[in-house]
């Protein structure tokens, strides 16, 4: 029998699956042995695992008293980022991951030094060690001083690479790091030029329904930066942005809220109205929110007062009645642009 098997006798109780699952977690080297006497003689594991899952929430010197402090766990497992073995990376990426949900843990993670390790992980091969490592980041980002300490570590390239070749997760998790580090105005801007525009718009065009939520907030903070809006119509933006301005998906506000940063442009302009982005608008008009209203409002004004042609469709779409009410009743910014563009149809009923 294997030295590290039977110093842990396997039971069905919780304590034992407690034991079982921290045992797995932090002894790779006997994973298989460990597992399949555990499987063969614990039917009620799934009893447990929701238990287990709220003991491992526990901070890990706790967990493991074979180490007195976080900071030795932390080095231990930075030493072990740099080993050779993709199995010792995998485990180390995986405890990096779980520990930085701890706002305290962060704060040690990155103060021993995780960071540019971590960082280095992203050009793993494996995938799973790329999706702890970008995950590990992801939250250790939280924090505001640990999040300038990654933008200013190189982290924009090695987070590109793994939103254009990871597994799902990692791609998710990759355009959530992001866009925790475009609030600051400096990456903002190198994130744009360093070309994240076009997988980050792939990945609202394809991505799981969490994907596509990292990936517009991420382009929403962008599309505040001049020279970002080209990118960002040139990547072939504005068609999926026109269809996730469908309430059932729950990003109307900052589907439209891009459009409207978008608009100023005028190649976007006419995306937005080859894309059908028009009866949209005007459904937003009538049934959005107050600020989703408002956007949608300056988005039609660009469009009617850039082209006859809209100007016509957007008449011809019924805008008039909703952008009446919308004059009277929604916030300032919206009643100044819904009353410029009845102003505008009136005057264009003249002419």
């Amino acid at each position: 029998m294997h030295p590290c098997t039977s110093e842990f006798p396997l039971s069905t109780d919780v304590c034992g699956a407690l034991h079982a699952y921290i045992y797995i977690r932090l002894s790779p080297a006997c994973h298989s042995e460990i597992l399949e006497r555990f499987e063969a003689s614990s039917s009620r594991w799934s009893d447990y695992s929701g238990e287990a899952e709220q003991y491992l929430r526990l901070p890990l010197y706790i967990r493991n008293p074979e180490y007195s402090d976080i900071e030795t766990q932390v080095n231990k497992l930075i030493e072990d980022l740099k080993c050779e073995s993709i199995d010792v990376q995998r485990v180390a990426t995986s405890e990096l991951r779980f520990l930085a949900k701890n706002a305290e843990n962060r704060v040690v993670i990155a103060n021993c030094g995780a960071v540019s390790p971590l960082i280095s992980m992203l050009h793993s091969t494996d995938l799973k060690i790329q999706e702890n490592a970008v995950t590990a980041l992801l939250n250790l980002s939280i924090n505001d001083d640990i999040k300038v300490a990654i933008a200013n570590a190189n982290v924009i390239e090695p987070l590109i690479h793994v939103l254009e070749i990871g597994n799902a997760d990692a791609k998710e998790n990759s355009a959530a790091t992001l866009f925790n580090l475009s609030v600051i105005k400096e990456v903002m801007v190198k994130i744009g030029c360093s070309g994240a525009i076009k997988p980050l718009v792939e990945l609202l065009r394809n991505g799981s329904p969490r994907g596509k939520k990292d990936a517009i907030r991420a382009l929403l903070n962008l599309s505040l930066f001049h020279e970002n809006k080209a990118r960002i119509v040139q990547a072939g933006a504005v068609k999926p942005l026109v269809e996730l301005m469908d309430a059932a998906k729950g990003m109307v506000d900052k589907a439209v809220a891009i459009l409207a940063n978008l608009a100023t442009l005028r190649e976007a302009q006419l995306a937005i109205g080859h894309e059908g982005g028009i009866p949209v608008l005007v459904e937003v008009i009538e049934l959005g929110s107050a600020r989703e209203k408002e956007y949608a409002a300056a988005v039609l004004l660009r469009l009617c007062t850039s082209s006859k042609r809209f100007y016509r469709q957007v008449l011809k779409e019924g805008a008039v009645p909703p952008l009446a009410a919308l004059s009277q009743s929604g916030t300032p910014r919206a009643k100044e642009k819904a009353q410029s563009l009845l102003c505008y149809f009136r005057n264009g009923r003249r002419e």
